[in-house]
């Protein structure tokens, strides 16, 4: 019997990045088994799902997403019996399960890449990927000029004299989409990990799978490779890329009719405006995509209330739910972004970021949270270079777009590193250094004090499942003065935030549901915080 119930639609779901989540090994890095003895955290906090970052085999030059084999757990990670524990054990907990898949790319250390270097020009095992010969007298220059979005050309030749394409490093060849092989052998994938029971993929590079047919010059190369909101139109974007997720769902579809159980594909999908994002998500496509514009928006009431309008207009209007996230892997965590780096968490940053929680919680739809946001983790911006291992600081040199910061493995008690993350013998270190102000955010500390970023998380997710208002649905705006943002959901809940710094009136009268800050009180709404409200409207 098929579910009425689309469970996604309004889900909370939490990314797992499981080498920073949680180490059972004593390895000093997190693994399948960690994130098993973490679910009970999980289910208390109160979300619907988790989505696990990629534990597949791999050489881990960008950390999983450079996958060797997509039927398989590295064993840094565990093994397959370890996962399908972990299966059994979220479904027990009644948590959903997504997976991580990346077909965009893969390893240079895949047997097809493997194979295609040792094959001939021309061969049916290049032809798996992008090759081509040079440029010049002798074939010396890339055959075009793109750029790789981690820095460099995104291109490497190979001892024949041909070249092949590489979006991101050398380490990842994209694969030819247009060939009929990477189709079917991600079908493969993707029952693969189905009949293992999982919940859905969150699908990496959404808009990136196909390249222009010609593989022509940019116009602009330096440009489409500066940041990931800036790609390469060339190679993103491409209008045969939605015929792969109409297929994708269609194999959803089948599985959802024989059990019914839906499951979910949710996308990667950076596109420049909301109406482009809007054609991922279309009702026979994608379920949903991740929506980055909040992510990336400035601490500015203006520009939150564009976003958020222009999301309900072209995203739900195509019958999806937009799909909201503040933080994940990629990103500076808000707590750092929306203000001065405080260690101590107190700063402005932590007030912003707690009111940016709200905020996004009481929004219809979908939500998605990053480790340690329920904590308030700052980013780790102090790392030595010498620890860094994101290939954007190998590639570049820089350390403007690197990603270690936010990466830095969870604390969960104690008052030095490695804060329990590890159990390992003396001298085995979590991956990346805790910095020792982490003691301030360890998960045993964050749950017994109700004051804490994990107390307005927890509460928020549990007054999302119990209020009617709250989830999927429509919003409808408030009249407040500058720098104020408030508006309604359902049958009078109100939510309103003050992006300023000093207190204003309050939009409603009375005692607020749940605030990010201090309670307002008289009618006023205190600066850089956010409440709700039941009001008689």
């Amino acid at each position: 019997m098929l579910s009425k119930h689309h469970w996604w639609r309004d889900a909370v779901i939490y990314q797992v990045y499981v080498r920073s989540f949680l180490d059972s090994t004593g390895d000093g890095i997190g693994d399948l088994a960690g994130v098993r003895a973490g679910l009970p955290y999980l289910k208390k906090l109160g979300v619907d799902g988790i989505w696990l970052s990629p534990f597949y085999p791999s050489p881990q030059h960008d950390h999983g997403y450079d996958v060797a084999d997509y039927c398989g757990v590295d064993p840094l990670f565990g093994d397959l019996a370890e996962f399908d524990l972990l299966v059994s054990a979220a479904r027990r907990f009644g948590v959903k399960v997504l997976l991580d898949i990346v077909p965009n790319h893969c390893s240079s250390e895949h047997p097809w890449f493997r194979e295609a270097l040792a094959a001939e020009p021309g061969s049916p095992a290049r032809a798996r990927f992008h090759f081509a010969d040079g440029r010049g007298p002798d074939g010396s220059e890339p055959p075009n000029n793109w750029h790789a979005m981690f820095g460099g050309p995104a291109w490497s030749r190979v001892g024949d004299g041909q070249w092949y394409l590489h979006m991101f490093t050398p380490e990842q060849p994209d694969w030819n989409w247009r060939n009929p092989r990477i189709p079917a052998e991600f079908d493969r994938v993707l029952r693969f990990w189905l009949d293992r029971g999982v919940d859905g993929f969150r699908i990496d590079v959404a808009a990136g799978l196909f390249k222009h047919p010609e593989l022509p010059d940019s116009d602009d190369p330096e440009a489409d490779a500066r940041t990931r909101d800036s790609v390469n139109p060339l190679a993103w974007n491409q209008p045969e890329v939605h015929d792969v997720w109409r297929h994708w769902r269609s194999i959803c579809e089948e599985y959802r009719e024989r059990d019914g159980r839906e499951r979910l594909l949710v996308g990667e999908v950076s596109v420049p405006t909301a109406r482009e994002h809007a054609q991922y998500v279309r009702p026979d496509e994608l379920h949903q995509a991740f929506f980055f514009d909040l992510l990336s928006a400035p601490w500015d009431a203006d520009a939150f209330r564009k976003v958020v309008s222009e999301a309900m207009q072209d995203i739900a209007g195509t019958g999806s739910t937009v799909t909201w996230v503040l933080n994940n892997h990629d990103q500076v965590r808000t707590v750092t972004r929306y203000g001065e780096p405080v260690p101590e968490g107190s700063g402005l940053g932590a007030a912003r970021a707690r009111a940016a929680a709200l905020l996004m919680l009481a929004l219809p739809g979908a939500a998605y949270i990053y480790q340690g946001e329920e904590l308030g983790l700052p980013e780790v911006v102090d790392l030595p270079d010498d620890v860094l291992t994101d290939p954007i600081f190998r590639r570049t040199g820089s350390r403007a777009r690197v990603r270690d910061g936010c990466r830095v493995p969870l604390p969960w008690s104690g008052q030095a590193s490695p804060f329990g993350f590890t159990s390992g013998a003396e001298g085995v270190r979590p991956w990346l250094p805790q910095p020792e102000y982490f003691a301030e955010y360890a998960t045993d500390r964050a749950v017994a004090d109700t004051r804490s970023f994990w107390h307005l998380y927890r509460d928020g997710l549990q007054l999302r499942r119990e209020l009617p208002q709250l989830g999927e649905g429509d919003l409808r705006w408030l009249d407040t003065p500058p720098g104020v943002l408030a508006f309604v959901r359902g049958d009078g809940l109100v939510c309103a935030v003050n992006f300023g710094t000093a207190p204003t009136p309050a939009p409603v009268s009375g005692t607020p549901l749940l605030a990010s800050g201090p309670c307002p009180a008289a009618g006023v709404l205190p600066g850089s915080t956010a409440a709700w409200w039941i009001a008689d409207l």
